[in-house]
């Protein structure tokens, strides 16, 4: 369930000059109710040496809902829609599903479905050297020092993740970047962001195609 963990996270709202990125990152779990926005996904194994890339888009809807689909370089459909997560594998035609509160708990999705951001994690600003994001990221030195970071810390140690950082440029959220328990890396970086856009609650269901095989998942 490594996307779901990423399944997180995501804005286009303005903040004060004056706000760090904790302050924005609050202030987006508090202030964006839903939203829209294409990303692209680097996964950096723990010795650096092998990279995989995906693109795709993604919609939220607060409380507990949302929806990312990944286009490349295999087609996957993951929705979350309040109760349980359905991850769907076009190419094998398998779909899992298992409960939310069991696929997000203190999790990077957790933030962008709504969770509750200081009970479940430690935050703090870290600078564009300590973040790490340069060693992970797709994208040129300069425009990963342009971000400012914060890193959030799960405080139930025994979670899939061991940290996640959020980068912000301008106030507007940019990347997400996820340490998992195995020592890999992930980053999301955002592009058009519109949190205006009025989402249909169909975009948040999901019915298995005819013929998929369905496994449920304690």
């Amino acid at each position: 369930m490594r996307r779901v963990a990423m399944a997180v996270a995501l804005s286009g709202w303005a903040v004060a000059a004056h706000a760090d990125a904790v302050g924005s990152l609050r202030q987006f779990v508090k202030d964006v109710q839903s939203g829209r926005a294409a990303f692209t996904q680097t996964v950096t194994s723990p010795d650096g040496k092998r990279v995989r890339k995906s693109q795709g888009a993604l919609e939220f809807q607060r409380p507990n809902r949302f929806r990312f689909t990944y286009t490349t370089p295999t087609e996957q459909v993951i929705v979350g829609d309040g109760k349980q997560v359905w991850l769907y594998d076009v190419d094998l035609n398998q779909v899992t599903v298992r409960p939310m509160s069991d696929a997000l708990g203190a999790t990077p999705a957790a933030v962008l479905a709504g969770g509750a951001l200081d009970k479940d994690f430690t935050l703090k600003n870290v600078t564009a050297s300590s973040s790490g994001a340069a060693s992970a990221a797709p994208m040129p030195q300069q425009a990963t020092m342009s971000l400012e970071w914060v890193e959030a810390l799960p405080r139930q140690k025994e979670g899939q993740f061991q940290s996640m950082r959020v980068g912000f440029r301008q106030g507007q959220l940019a990347a997400l970047e996820i340490l998992d328990g195995f020592g890999q890396r992930s980053r999301l970086d955002f592009t058009q962001f519109d949190t205006k856009v009025a989402l249909p609650a169909s975009r948040f269901q999901f019915v298995p195609p005819a013929g998929a095989d369905v496994l449920k998942q304690p």
